[in-house]
């Protein structure tokens, strides 16, 4: 049997750590992205693209020679300097690639090729029908000529979050689900993350926001911005459906330390409040922001806590440009741009 990352001395790098590239999947799906919803989902695109490829490489998955034209044209028309650009023929249904792509590992040792993971992808507990995405990550292993490590288990990029250095947060709701695995122990789990990480402690957040069908993906609930700090979500309003679930994650980092020992340095960040349609209520969360290696690309909801956010983050990251994204409309198909993006970390 082939030893495991970490006996192989791999680790997941810290999302600021340098990167490559990113990756991404262009929305195609009508079904998905229907009438006007098409053309706005682009735009963010666009946008994300413009303000990522000065920085890196981008590489983005299209279904087919139509949709490759079609992207390219849209790139060139709003003046994206497609020469950091690279369109794949890779076919997928839906956007969110850290969920269904792989996760990339380095090596302590820098003479060491890049590797990855292959995870296994069951749409989120089996909740839709993505054959094509269980392809994706074997596709880019592929084309990057990389040998994928196997897990042989169910996990989404989303619901992982590490430091780099160690550390790596999740939440019970997602990764101890029935419909994930057939519902494993927090022992199992934590060997699985240890080994296929590089990781050396987990720290176990409770479950997710209302309308979240990750079933608690921690890219929505707390994320680190330096080795030592985690901004997470809180919402100050007692009534809100998401105040219990969003304190107790709090008060668990709260009462955590880091993977020597240390306490994390927590630091709180405002929702967006009610996103939704009449009953129908959106996961709408400011901790699934990307980091790139220029930039920071945060969501943004109309609303006054836009800037606030971008305030808190932007004493974090003082190298790289804060960008706010429109993400009413990631945030129909249940996701944001975080979900909608890959690192492949340079090695």
């Amino acid at each position: 049997m082939e030893p495991n990352p970490i006996d192989q001395g791999y680790r997941m790098p810290a999302e600021w750590e340098r990167h490559s590239a990113t990756w991404l999947a262009w929305p195609q799906n009508r079904e998905y992205w229907q009438g006007e919803a098409m053309g706005l989902i682009e735009v963010a695109y666009i946008l994300a693209v413009k303000s990522l490829s000065p920085g890196e490489h981008v590489h983005i998955l299209a279904n087919d020679d139509k949709n490759v034209r079609r992207i390219s044209q849209l790139l060139i028309k709003e003046q994206v300097s497609i020469s950091n650009v690279s369109i794949h023929i890779i076919p997928t249904k839906d956007i969110w690639i850290r969920d269904y792509g792989p996760n990339f590992l380095v090596a302590k040792t820098p003479t060491k090729p890049a590797r990855m993971n292959r995870w296994l992808f069951n749409a989120w507990g089996d909740k839709y029908e993505m054959e094509n995405e269980k392809n994706v990550a074997p596709s880019i292993a592929n084309k990057l000529n990389i040998k994928p490590f196997q897990p042989n288990i169910v996990l989404e990029g989303g619901a992982i979050e590490v430091n780099g250095q160690g550390l790596c947060l999740t939440t019970e709701e997602c990764l101890l689900n029935k419909n994930r695995n057939n519902g494993p122990s927090k022992t199992t789990m934590e060997s699985y993350l240890k080994s296929f990480l590089g990781v050396t402690k987990v720290i176990w957040c409770k479950g997710g926001m209302e309308g979240d069908d990750t079933d608690g993906h921690i890219d929505n609930l707390a994320r680190f911005v330096s080795p030592d700090t985690v901004v997470c979500v809180y919402e100050e309003d007692l009534e809100d459906a998401n105040y219990q679930n969003l304190k107790e994650n709090f008060e668990i980092l709260q009462n955590s330390t880091d993977q020597n020992g240390n306490p994390l340095k927590l630091v709180k960040l405002p929702t967006p409040g009610y996103v939704g349609e009449d009953s129908l209520r959106y996961p709408a969360s400011y901790a699934n922001f990307y980091i790139g290696n220029e930039v920071v690309l945060v969501p943004s909801y109309d609303h006054p806590n836009d800037d606030k956010v971008c305030e808190i983050l932007k004493p974090f990251f003082p190298n790289r440009k804060i960008v706010k994204l429109p993400s009413n409309i990631f945030i129909t198909g249940n996701g944001g741009i975080h979900c909608a993006t890959q690192q492949q970390p340079s090695v």
